[in-house]
């Protein structure tokens, strides 16, 4: 049986330790707090700090930066990135090779498009559709 966790080292030379998460195989930094019933998918990178609530999807190649909150239910299509302090509301749907940006907000049960931009401290709500709402 292989080791369930990895050393990596970042950009200002510290070693974060990730463990493979048991719903998904996706790798969870010490300190980040994962529901066990949440999946988080191979290849996907969730840093410290960040908060994934119960169901949560997480698909492949993700990566969530520190301190962000993904809300119960909420599917993060494979490849987006999910930037710091960013959060991600209930029910709330992130398409393929979407940029969520610092600070950010997603509204419960909004519709995020692939290949879109949520520009960092930007709100955005959609209705079911992925049709932005008036803020």
């Amino acid at each position: 049986m292989g080791k369930n966790y990895i050393d990596i080292e970042n950009d200002q030379g510290e070693t974060l330790r990730y463990r493979k998460h048991v719903n998904g195989r996706g790798l969870i930094a010490h300190g980040a707090k994962v529901h066990p019933s949440a999946i988080v998918e191979a290849g996907a990178y969730v840093e410290p700090g960040v908060q994934i609530a119960a169901g949560a999807h997480v698909g492949r190649g993700v990566w969530v930066e520190t301190d962000a909150v993904i809300g119960p239910d909420a599917e993060i299509a494979p490849h987006a990135h999910i930037g710091p302090r960013a959060a991600i509301g209930p029910r709330a749907k992130i398409g393929v090779r979407t940029q969520v940006g610092h600070d950010a907000r997603v509204a419960g049960g909004s519709l995020i498009g692939d290949d879109e931009t949520i520009a960092d401290g930007e709100r955005v709500a959609t209705d079911k559709r992925g049709l932005r709402l008036a803020a």
